[in-house]
């Protein structure tokens, strides 16, 4: 009697066996008939936070004179991104950009500006991201600045005064010479020397009237720091070496490494007005 109540218990067991594996089998077959492939687990993503400056150098010079609106700006990292210990932006990636505005500078008043904003970034194992950047500061330029604005405006410095100073030292020597030459025939050379000068100004001014103020000219090799305006969404297959399946390996700070050495502190002296070495 138990031995059958046994016997019906393990044939119940194998049909529910049977069951199970032949509806695994039949969706299985089910997939690869209509071609669906199987769920694939998530990739582990990184951010980078958005304020993260990215120093960059330009590989294509960049002028008002010829840029358009919706020409390529090329650039390369040159230094390293790391958030917490992790290499998220290594140097020597590319960095592509696009001209949104130019406007060169008036004959009368304006400065020259230029709009920018970047694209995309190319890993080296040649995934590519698409960036939120904006130029934030031009390292090392003097007469280029960037306009707190929100687009990162680089606008050229103001040169018109220099354009006029040039100007006068031609028109203002020639102008007296040739009124000089003037007052000899009339047996007034002082007073044709000053009408020769101030006509020698007035020219300066008129040509200074139509000449345009210097134009946004970065040249090829300049440094360019980018602000990523959000966060920027890393994957794991982006931080991969090239020809490699893994993420690099987080950085390890160094062991037993000594410390910087404090700045030098300027010491104020006080000593009797016109002191030699004193504040």
């Amino acid at each position: 009697m138990h031995e059958g109540k046994a016997m019906r218990s393990i044939h119940a067991l194998l049909l529910v066996t049977t069951i199970l594996s032949l509806t695994a089998t039949a969706g299985v077959a089910q997939s690869a008939a209509t071609g669906e492939n199987p769920v694939a687990a998530p990739q582990k993503t990184y951010t980078v936070p958005a304020g993260t400056k990215v120093l960059l150098q330009l590989r294509s010079a960049i002028d008002t004179r010829s840029a358009k609106p919706g020409d390529g700006v090329y650039l390369a990292s040159t230094f390293p991104v790391v958030v917490g210990n992790r290499v998220m932006i290594p140097a020597g990636v590319y960095v592509q950009g696009v001209v949104d505005r130019v406007a060169r500078a008036g004959r009368i008043k304006g400065r020259a500006q230029l709009d920018m904003h970047f694209t995309s970034i190319i890993f080296p194992n040649g995934t590519v991201v698409e960036i939120p950047g904006m130029v934030n500061s031009l390292p090392g330029a003097t007469k280029q600045t960037v306009k707190n604005d929100g687009e990162g405006t680089i606008e050229q410095a103001g040169d018109k005064g220099r354009n006029v100073g040039k100007v006068a030292e031609i028109a203002v020597p020639t102008g007296a010479t040739i009124g000089t030459i003037g007052g000899l025939n009339s047996n007034h050379p002082i007073v044709g020397g000053l009408a020769g000068a101030g006509a020698g100004l007035a020219a300066a001014g008129l040509a200074s009237l139509f000449t345009r103020g210097a134009d946004v000219d970065i040249p090829n090799g300049a440094q360019v720091e980018m602000v990523l305006q959000r966060p920027l969404i890393l994957q794991e297959e982006n931080l991969a070496s090239a020809g490699s399946a893994s993420a690099p390996p987080p950085l390890v700070p160094a062991e037993n490494q000594p410390k910087p050495m404090e700045k030098p502190r300027h010491v104020r002296m006080m000593c009797p007005p016109g002191g030699l070495g004193c504040d």
